[in-house]
Parts: C-alpha cells; sequence; structure tokens
C-alpha cells in the first residue's frame, strides 16, 4: 500500500505561482512512476506530468515551459512548480503512484486560477 497526500493548492490570480507538494509513505519502494493529475469540473482526469525512478519527466502539451515536477527522494515528496498560471489551470490536483499491478491516488488539492 502506499499513501500520498498533496499539499500547496489556492487561489492564485492569472500569471501567478503556485508549488504543490505530494508525500508519499508506504511501501514506496514499489513505486516506479509518480505523477500529478488535474480534473476540472465537467472534464476528465488528464495528465499534467510525471517523473520516473531514473527521474525522467514528461509534460502534457498545455504546461510544457510553465510546469516543473521535481522529486526529493530523501523526504518522499514530489512537486509541481506551476508559473504563468491561467484560468484554465484551475482544477483539482492529484498525486499518482504507479507500482506493478495498480495505481495509487491522494485525495486532491484544489487550485483556482481567478482574479
Amino acid at each position: 500500500q502506499v499513501q500520498l497526500v498533496e499539499s500547496g493548492g489556492g487561489l492564485v490570480q492569472p500569471g501567478g505561482s503556485l508549488r504543490l507538494s505530494c508525500v508519499a509513505s508506504g511501501s514506496i519502494f514499489s513505486v516506479s512512476v509518480m505523477g500529478w493529475y488535474r480534473q476540472a469540473p465537467g472534464n476528465q482526469r488528464e495528465l499534467v506530468a510525471t517523473i520516473s525512478s531514473g527521474d525522467s519527466t514528461n509534460y502534457a502539451d498545455s504546461v510544457k515551459g510553465r510546469f516543473t515536477i521535481s522529486r526529493d527522494n530523501a523526504k518522499n515528496t514530489v512537486y509541481l512548480q506551476m508559473s504563468s498560471l491561467k484560468p484554465e489551470d484551475t482544477a483539482v490536483y492529484y498525486c499518482n503512484a504507479k507500482t506493478v499491478g495498480r495505481d495509487y491516488w491522494g485525495k486532491g488539492t484544489l487550485v483556482t486560477v481567478s482574479s
């Protein structure tokens, strides 16, 4: 079992920045990839960014150049640095951990981009 707890969401103006954090606990040795997904009202959950155990990263086209995913293995934490935020980035952001056979999800943190 892997437990994930997100934090860092909130209200930010367009053009602003936020940093999300996801702390993992439990059987983290079994995790191969961690990532961030988001779900806006009325939309399906979509990939934002992933980072592998070897630090390879992958980004959705909509966030490339604006968001950066990183990890601190000593703290069992994955971060999502978000800059130049747009109203369309408004969503609940979920942390994800992939192991062989299943995915684990956090409960999500709400990011609202509005003036």
